[in-house]
């Protein structure tokens, strides 16, 4: 590949390409931001005299392609089916980087793989849209709201029992398609995508952290490349936000202490204001939820999570080892 030429590989639709163009601009500007300094040293590998040019590659993935529920999908996690193919090309060569929404990738990394930069982070909260524009409290009782998640699922039935929560697979306007037919009273999804894409004014609510937990991650874009590609990795460096690092492995964390698979009713959520940090965790055991939460010096983000954990587990009691 030519030294300023590098490929993004992600999934074909508008919120991937969406992300996948953020990360493009903020390459591309920090590079020449950095390259027209007079002290510029330098990224090895790189050319000061050319312009840094990215590619995006669309990829199409088994969760693109199979479009049944996800409990009917065997012999691969749901987690899995999002980025299987995009890894595959970058241990081929084929690309140099893939950008991911965090809370779409499996906890273990492939071998010969890094998530090398967590740049960004988007509002992490659940959101309503409905087709009536009233909020959940509002929808009259037995309306149909749909989603694909576990954890939305049990949310929601603990703030209203008298709902009808229908399986809902696509894309966000795959989705919103789905419920302008007629074919739910509501939806949930996670507000990130619809800002990134700029739908935002089909919000009818915002749930609040305390009310339906984010999943772990939620809104965080990671960017992944191969772990002896030092050249990539130097060039990474120049967007990594270490705030943002610290709340993907604070979340990341607790869903892998509580098996925060696609199938557990799992959510957590770290917010950094200043030198603090306040982490909210929640998990659902045989229909009771349980919400968590500590504050403390960010400087102090493991022992943190490690005593949230801690106090999670405790009050699960049996039903967890």
């Amino acid at each position: 590949m030519d030294s300023n030429r590098i490929i993004i590989g992600t999934r074909g639709s508008i919120l991937a390409l969406a992300q996948a163009q953020e990360i493009k601009k903020m390459l591309v500007e920090k590079y020449e931001e950095i390259r027209k300094k007079r002290d510029f040293q330098g990224i090895k590998g790189f050319s000061r005299d050319i312009p840094l040019e990215v590619e995006i590659k669309v990829i199409v993935t088994t969760g693109d392609k199979d479009m049944r529920d996800f409990k009917k999908i065997g012999g691969i996690t749901r987690k899995d089916i999002f980025v299987k193919e995009i890894e595959k090309e970058m241990l081929e060569g084929k690309t140099d980087i893939a950008v991911h929404s965090l809370k779409d990738m499996p906890q273990i990394t492939p071998k010969g793989l890094l998530n090398a930069c967590f740049p960004i982070r988007e509002d992490s909260r659940d959101i309503l849209v409905s087709r009536a524009g009233k909020k959940l409290l509002e929808l009259p009782v037995n309306s149909v709201i749909g989603t694909g998640s576990i954890r939305r699922e049990s949310e929601l039935l603990n703030l209203r029992k008298d709902i009808v929560v229908k399986s809902i697979r696509g894309n966000i306007h795959t989705r919103l398609a789905k419920l302008d037919a007629g074919e739910y009273d509501a939806i949930i999804l996670a507000a990130a995508g619809l800002k990134r894409t700029g739908l935002e004014a089909r919000i009818t609510e915002y749930f609040e952290i305390e009310k339906i937990m984010p999943s772990p991650g939620q809104g965080i874009l990671c960017v992944q490349c191969r772990k002896n590609d030092i050249r990539i990795r130097s060039l990474l460096e120049m967007i990594d936000n270490e705030e943002v690092r610290v709340m993907c492995e604070v979340e990341r964390e607790f869903s892998r202490s509580f098996d925060g698979g696609c199938h557990t009713p799992v959510g957590c959520n770290a917010v950094i204001k200043g030198d603090m940090i306040s982490i909210k965790g929640m998990y659902n055991v045989e229909g009771k939820r349980i919400f968590l939460n500590i504050e403390g010096d960010k400087r102090n983000f493991q022992n943190l999570i490690a005593i949230l954990i801690r106090k999670m587990k405790k009050e699960i009691g049996g039903n967890i080892e």
